[in-house]
């Protein structure tokens, strides 16, 4: 009997001892977790190797990201933050709960870009994309879409990394104008959704002539769907750039391995699942090369503001775009 007791205390106090498989949250979008998005491919990639639980969170769109870990603050469950970009990092670094990363990035990127908090993942340009067996001549500029009877669906900046895209956009492209481009634009939007999937879906349905996406949304149409009428108008003032970055969270208790997932979002088993997945170019571009069709409209001249300036131009371009559609 003393020997069965004592086998069974040696038992209980065994239990406590087994390592637990560690877990990995990752805050990100919505789309990016979906079973279409990258999350899915990347999850079995990584778990394949770090002997851990990988945990994508979905928050929202991208611009809701920073809100919510500013809501959560050091109490946040999350370790690693994927999805912010550069309109919003600057916000982001302010807020003094990220931890440097410490990867030394190589990347194909078409701008150089470095940053001690942030890393790279994809990029794009924004466009609006339209069908063309329905819209064969689409607009060249923002003022020839201003001055045509179309109708758009765009995202709110307020939530959207896309809606906060096109501000930036507008104020790049035409600075001090760009309050008269909103007030010329606010009659052809249609709606303005929370993110982009909403977005693009109203399009798709045909509530719209054009949506604010991506100059690769129609290879996507082309690859997955064998069809090649989308189209992303290519405008004279050239194309606003996003950069999207994932950054880890001082207060994580998983440092370690945030650290190994930052190192192994570079990799070439992540960065071959972006372009068909994601829909965005890869920020290093994979041993298998870039997809048909990544490359039927590329802007002549990309635009993007350094980080400090897209902050500081967000509060007014924010009161631009706001004023224009209260009218």
């Amino acid at each position: 009997m003393k020997a069965k007791l004592l086998a069974a205390g040696l038992t209980v106090i065994a239990i406590p001892a087994l390592a637990e498989t560690p877990v990995l949250t990752v805050l990100t979008y919505d789309s990016f977790t979906s079973e279409w998005g990258p999350g899915p491919a990347i999850e079995a990639a990584f778990e394949a190797s770090c002997a851990c639980d990988l945990r994508f969170v979905p928050a929202g769109d991208g611009a809701s990201l920073l809100a919510r870990v500013q809501l959560e603050g050091a109490a946040s469950e999350a370790d690693i933050v994927l999805g912010l970009d550069t309109n919003l990092i600057a916000a982001a670094a302010a807020t003094g709960l990220f931890a440097p990363h410490g990867v030394s990035a190589t990347t194909t990127l078409p701008v150089a870009f470095d940053d001690p908090l942030f890393l790279p993942f994809d990029w794009g340009w924004f466009a609006f994309v339209h069908d063309r067996t329905k819209l064969p001549e689409a607009p060249t500029s923002f003022d020839a879409l201003a001055a045509s009877d179309l109708k758009i669906v765009i995202q709110d900046p307020r939530s959207s990394t896309p809606g906060l895209g096109l501000l930036m956009w507008v104020k790049a492209a035409h600075g001090d104008r760009a309050a008269d481009i909103w007030a010329a634009l606010a009659d052809n939007i249609v709606t303005v959704t929370p993110g982009w999937s909403e977005a693009y879906g109203l399009f798709l349905e045909g509530e719209a002539d054009m949506v604010l996406s991506y100059t690769t949304s129609p290879a996507y149409h082309l690859i997955a769907e064998g069809d090649d009428t989308k189209a992303a108008a290519l405008f004279d003032e050239g194309h606003y750039m996003q950069i999207e970055v994932a950054g880890k969270l001082a207060a994580s208790d998983q440092t370690d391995l945030a650290d190994q997932f930052l190192a192994f979002m570079l990799t070439d088993a992540f960065q071959s699942a972006i372009p068909q997945t994601n829909w965005m170019y890869p920020a290093v571009t994979p041993a298998a090369g870039l997809p048909e069709g990544f490359d039927a409209f590329r802007p002549a001249v990309s635009l993007l503001l350094p980080a400090d300036e897209a902050q500081s131009a967000r509060d007014a371009a924010l009161a631009e775009w706001q004023a224009a559609l209260a009218r």
